[in-house]
């Protein structure tokens, strides 16, 4: 999956402005979550056309980044999130984002940013499948 970083002042009425100019293109936003850090806005989005939204808000003046992120699936339940940053502690891999995209009572879904993708992947392998 990708992620769309969006890196701004942060103002009233931003995330009404960013999600208009994406739905106006019709551009669903997946997953999103926003921090404000000193008066600067940071806006991750989860996008299926990364290159449109991307060229969409550049064209309207943002400043974006683009990033490649892991989809993990945990169960819902107490613990999970500690043995599984343990196993990215543990093999020296660091979290730089992590979001919920969506959860119920049994299962929650991550976007998970790190800074070794591929070892990530091998370490991470029993949390990748979402078919289960």
């Amino acid at each position: 999956m990708k992620q769309l970083t969006v890196l701004v002042d942060d103002k009233v009425g931003l995330l009404a402005n960013i999600s208009y100019l994406l739905g106006r293109s019709r551009i669903n936003i997946d997953s999103i979550s926003m921090a404000s850090i000193g008066g600067k806005a940071v806006v991750n989005l989860g996008v299926r056309d990364i290159k449109r939204a991307k060229d969409i808000l550049e064209t309207n003046g943002y400043r974006c980044l683009e990033a490649d992120t892991l989809v993990i699936r945990l169960e819902n339940k107490p613990g999970e999130m500690a043995r599984m940053t343990r196993i990215l502690a543990d093999n020296k891999i660091n979290m730089e984002h992590l979001a919920v995209i969506s959860q119920d009572e049994t299962v929650s879904i991550h976007s998970l940013k790190v800074d070794k993708q591929a070892k990530a992947e091998k370490c991470l392998s029993a949390y990748l499948s979402l078919d289960s």
